[in-house]
């Protein structure tokens, strides 16, 4: 009989699964959940961009593209990153279009790290990157952000963290899972750390358009910066196209170049009809952008003064869709308030932990679901507190 244990390698075969998708997995067994867990908008993707996918399918474009994405899909996302963000990147050179930011992120991993190098995590975070880096031989270096600094990377905890070692800085704000965003001073900060070294930064800016009160800037346009820095963004969150499966990376040529190269053999090309589809978003969508960031702000509000009235310690956040609310005064880890909150109410939250240690004592709340679901929750989440 084979011995699998001898087959798949120990970076592998040690990786933790994803605790999103175990508290996820756990409440679609259960009847009457209300799941606040996935970051996933609740809004349909909007008609105008299902039927540009359809009529793809319909008009028999159903061939592969070129490797790097449709030329009218790249002119446009370089198009748009200039409009909305003041990005400059060449259509045909300088933008990938992936499946998904997810295999942005991995390609910028498999095309940089080599054996033993660093790749530094500031955390809590989205819980791909550690896996990632570890899957590539890579050694991911924690950089615990704190709560009393909004979750937000400083440039002191970036210099110590650095060493011969490090090749990569994973760069994600809006940040998954608390809401923080950097501003341009405080990114200035990190760029004055980051402009003398080898360091090159892979900035994930999939919530770049859901950002409260203030426009995101991206660290790219620092000066010194868009020579080290991998924009990867996609159109799940902004545009509600999360089933299509649909991203882009932006880079320097001799970037680019490593990454293009890989994802010719990983992936050949993004879906044709996907990349229709996000064509129109592109082109025609912006108004879908601001409507949903409109109900998301709605939701933000309201359920920050829920917790808050119920006696929970909550920054507000002004990015993404999610809020990371303390429960150290409750005297449990993240996951088992969670389940007792599962088990008892029927409220699926995700455990802070999920996201790195740094994050225990606090569980994520998604409100990317309707505010009716909201309410809801906090109704359940009121009886649950009261009892402890």
């Amino acid at each position: 009989m084979i011995d699998y244990s001898k087959i798949v390698p120990q970076r592998v075969a040690t990786l933790k699964p994803s605790g999103i998708r175990k508290f996820f997995d756990v409440a679609a067994t259960m009847e009457d959940v209300v799941s606040l867990g996935v970051g996933e908008p609740d809004f349909v993707t909007p008609e105008h961009i299902r039927n540009a996918g359809i009529k793809c399918i319909l008009d028999g474009k159903t061939a592969y593209t070129a490797n790097y994405g449709l030329m009218e899909l790249r002119r446009g996302i370089s198009a748009y990153l200039e409009k909305r963000f003041d990005l400059s990147y060449h259509p045909e050179k300088e933008v990938l279009v992936t499946v998904g930011g997810s295999e942005a992120i991995d390609l910028c991993m498999s095309a940089l790290i080599d054996d033993g190098d660093e790749v530094l995590l500031p955390e809590p975070a989205f819980v791909s990157y550690a896996p990632l880096a570890i899957a590539q031989r890579g050694v991911p270096v924690i950089i615990d952000t704190k709560e009393e600094d909004s979750f937000k990377l400083t440039a002191q905890a970036l210099k110590a963290a650095i060493t011969p070692k490090t090749k990569l800085l994973v760069f994600s704000y809006p940040n998954n899972p608390t809401g923080a965003i950097m501003t341009k001073e405080e990114m200035e900060e990190i760029a004055a750390v980051l402009r003398d070294t080898n360091i090159v930064v892979i900035s994930d800016e999939i919530y770049a358009e859901l950002t409260y009160g203030r426009r995101h800037v991206s660290i790219a346009t620092l000066p010194g910066m868009r020579e080290r820095t991998v924009v990867v963004s996609g159109f799940s969150k902004a545009f509600s196209m999360t089933g299509w499966r649909l991203g882009y990376c932006c880079a320097p040529v001799e970037l680019m170049t490593s990454l293009g190269r890989l994802h010719q053999y990983k992936l050949m090309c993004a879906s044709t009809m996907s990349q229709q589809a996000a064509l129109e978003a592109i082109n025609n969508g912006i108004p879908d952008i601001e409507y949903m960031r409109e109900k998301f702000d709605e939701r933000r509000l309201y359920l920050h003064k829920a917790l808050i009235d119920l006696g929970f310690e909550c920054f507000l956040p002004e990015g993404a869709f999610y809020m990371f609310p303390s429960i150290r005064r409750f005297a449990q880890s993240s996951e088992q308030f969670c389940a007792d909150l599962l088990n008892a109410q029927r409220v699926a939250v995700v455990p802070g932990n999920a996201f790195g240690d740094c994050g225990e004592g606090h569980v994520r709340i998604s409100y990317a679901y309707s505010l009716e679901s909201l309410k809801v929750a906090m109704e359940r989440i009121e009886k649950f507190v009261n009892k402890k």
